[in-house]
């Protein structure tokens, strides 16, 4: 499976995430009951911005979301995400 970074424009981004990050993680759980494996691992957010980005792990971002839409979740993209190690070295262009 792979990794797909979502990105949520919150409004009023200073309130609690908490209820947003349970309902993203109840929409994965839906879903993986019917035999579509879709997992919530984590989540960012950045209040300045209005924004809140979460990680999933699915087999497409098309799984990802309906798990957004069965949370009440309105996803402004979906993108893969590759995560790159600690110990991996990043070569940046000169």
């Amino acid at each position: 499976m792979a990794e797909y970074l979502v990105e949520l424009y919150l409004p009023n981004a200073r309130m609690s995430c908490d209820g947003i990050l349970a309902r993203a993680r109840r929409g994965a759980e839906q879903l993986t009951t019917e035999g579509i494996n879709v997992r919530f691992l984590r989540s960012i957010l950045v209040p300045q911005d209005e924004t809140c980005f979460c990680l999933y792990e699915a087999a497409s971002p098309a799984a990802v979301g309906e798990a957004g839409r069965r949370a009440g979740l309105e996803f402004e993209r979906i993108v893969e995400a590759v995560h790159v190690p600690e110990s991996a070295t990043i070569l940046t262009e000169s």
